[in-house]
């Protein structure tokens, strides 16, 4: 039986020339890009053209692109840093109720450390709304931080007006932009972004890699201790093999971005389509026309995530019932919560499926039989 796997916005496979490119360093480029003799200097050139690459694709200068070791310190560092670089200016911070974890753990550590947090609401199709973010402003806030696309339900956030809206206020606007990233063309300067968090894996590159951008205007403090890299912002020796496979990783992104996209959106209309021929009662949680190719979160009434998830992978189907960081549990879905209300069945019966370079056309048809087949006898 094939193994399929609908999970790519928790991790995605990594690319073959992403391996040989990583392979490449790790073989011959063993330098500390801070030493100043011939083996650091090759380093360094390679750090630098990946920083410039990474840069580009976002529309910022190079020197704004902060390496870190995925989302999640990315998320820390954004957030952590600029509260306590800002907070003479005020104590107060933005964001919703339905961000990352990386994210809303981050925000009640800071509500520990004496900041106020508020946590917009989110609509019933998974969106906020930007007069919500103007109603919380004062002039105590200091950060803006709405994830750009949600992990379970793939909506998209209205970054850009969200970013309009701020431009006349002192509080910066960060994004995270992880599941935007590869598939959402992404203009921070157009866009009013002040920071955007972004990690390799998954756009096909590899784990423990990502990075920050952080405005040059921003008042940032590192979080980490020790040598002057990254521009005194993220102390330690760079992960060059790691670096380098994500420069790769989003030159492939970006050079096949519309195709991919398509064919992601194909997938997900397909897979749609064989559920309804099926027969299957189901609802996609939040709105599918304002949501990113690539993912769809379907609610199957009369089943419970448990059941679904176990005979899903009973039948080689790999998928989520959410947040790859919260996969396993049995705790309702925060992000579903956030939509229709704690008591909502959405709540404790959806899964997210999430396409992408391991599927074709037809392990996607062969998937939706397989869950269509699963799905009926757990209802009965």
């Amino acid at each position: 039986m094939e193994q399929i796997y609908l999970d790519h916005a928790a991790t995605t496979p990594i690319h073959s020339e992403v391996l040989d490119a990583m392979y490449t360093v790790e073989k011959d480029v063993f330098g500390n890009p801070s030493s100043v003799h011939s083996f650091g200097r090759k380093a360094r050139r390679l750090l630098d053209e990946a920083r410039l690459t990474l840069a580009r694709s976002i529309h910022a200068s190079e020197k704004e692109i902060v390496f870190t070791s995925g989302g999640t310190e990315a998320d820390n560092l954004a957030i952590i840093g600029t509260a306590l670089a800002n907070r003479q200016k005020g104590n107060h911070i933005i964001t919703t109720a339905q961000e990352h974890h990386a994210v809303l753990h981050t925000m009640e550590r800071l509500e520990q450390e004496g900041f106020e947090v508020t946590y917009l609401p989110v609509n019933q199709d998974g969106r906020i709304n930007v007069e919500d973010v103007n109603q919380a402003l004062t002039d105590a806030t200091i950060l803006v931080s709405i994830m750009y696309v949600n992990n379970e339900t793939g909506v998209i956030q209205p970054i850009e007006k969200v970013g309009e809206l701020l431009q006349k206020h002192q509080a910066y606007f960060h994004t995270d932009a992880v599941q935007a990233f590869g598939l959402i063309d992404l203009d921070v300067t157009k866009m009013g972004i002040d920071m955007l968090t972004v990690s390799a894996h998954k756009i096909n590159g590899p784990k423990g890699i990502g990075f920050l951008y952080v405005n040059e205007k921003v008042k940032l403090n590192s979080l980490q201790f020790g040598g002057e890299q990254e521009r005194k912002r993220r102390a330690g020796t760079e992960n060059l093999a790691g670096i380098v496979g994500f420069q790769k990783a989003v030159e492939l992104a970006m050079e096949n971005k519309s195709i991919r996209k398509e064919r992601y959106l194909s997938y997900k209309q397909a897979f749609l389509n064989i559920l309804k021929k099926n027969g299957i009662d189901f609802e996609v949680n939040g709105a599918i026309e304002a949501s990113i190719a690539s993912t769809v979160n379907i609610s199957f009434p009369g089943t419970k995530v448990e059941a679904l998830l176990t005979n899903f992978d009973l039948e080689g189907i790999a998928a989520s019932s959410g947040s790859a960081c919260t996969a396993g549990s049995v705790e309702p879905s925060h992000v579903l919560t956030a939509m229709f209300g704690k008591a909502h069945e959405c709540t404790t019966n959806s899964i997210r499926f999430s396409f992408g370079q391991a599927n074709t056309p037809e392990n996607i048809k062969e998937a939706a039989e397989r869950v269509a087949k699963i799905v009926k006898r757990l209802v009965k």
